[in-house]
């Protein structure tokens, strides 16, 4: 379980960089903005992908 979160944050971590390196909107002025993008990105990622994994994991683990 603990290994499966670990690669979730690694996963969500680098298309959040690839987004933000691909991203071709002016930025905002201000650094706390950018980290408060950048880290909700992160968390919502987060969820976006362990909801999907853990849900077609468990429908896996009662069909079997």
């Amino acid at each position: 379980m603990k290994k499966s979160i670990i690669n979730i944050f690694i996963i969500s971590l680098s298309l959040t960089i690839i987004g933000f390196l691909m991203d071709s909107d002016p930025k905002e002025p201000s650094m706390l903005m950018r980290f408060v993008e950048f880290f909700g990105m992160i968390a919502m990622l987060s969820i976006l992908i362990s909801t999907i994994y853990f849900s077609t994991r468990f429908v896996y683990k009662k069909v079997r």
